[in-house]
């Protein structure tokens, strides 16, 4: 059937058509603009961040602090899977800015590269923009004695 919709009956009784042109201008689900918030971003990438073997935390030793005090006040945030990430989205590409604690005894080369390989792929996928860059800090390292700076919290 071609762009023609039934408009009566013409004579004979064979319906009369006439076209129609598409309303709007294409495909229904291209019509409006998404925006996508910087925190999303940030979300998706610090949790793609973390799934890599070799990524013990994320932030720098102060903001890990600062979010281990703030989870523990009642009614306060929970924890950030954003912290140690910072996004600045236009729109249609986005920039990362990574700051990652790794575990002691990785390659600190391989597991960047995991990250960055990672976080693009969450991204990218996720929203439909294009990564133009994961810069990524490695803030500290994790030593096999060291003790947790977030101890679990114990339930009484």
């Amino acid at each position: 059937m071609s762009d023609t919709a039934s408009s009566g009956v013409g004579s004979g009784g064979e319906p009369r058509r006439t076209s129609v042109g598409k309303r709007g201008g294409g495909d229904p689900g291209s019509r409006g603009r998404t925006t996508i918030a910087d925190g999303v971003v940030e979300k998706i990438a610090g949790l793609a961040a973390r799934d890599v073997v070799g990524v013990h935390a994320m932030g720098s030793g102060l903001s890990r602090t600062f979010g281990a005090v703030r989870d523990r006040v009642p009614g306060g945030a929970k924890a950030s899977v954003s912290r140690g990430v910072k996004a600045e989205v236009g729109e249609v590409q986005t920039a990362l800015d990574l700051e990652i604690v790794v575990d002691y005894g990785v390659s600190i080369s391989d597991v960047a590269r995991a990250v960055r390989e990672n976080v693009i792929s969450a991204v990218e996928r996720m929203t439909s923009l294009e990564v133009v860059e994961v810069n990524i800090a490695v803030s500290d390292v994790k030593l096999p004695d060291e003790e947790e700076e977030e101890p679990e919290t114990r339930l009484q």
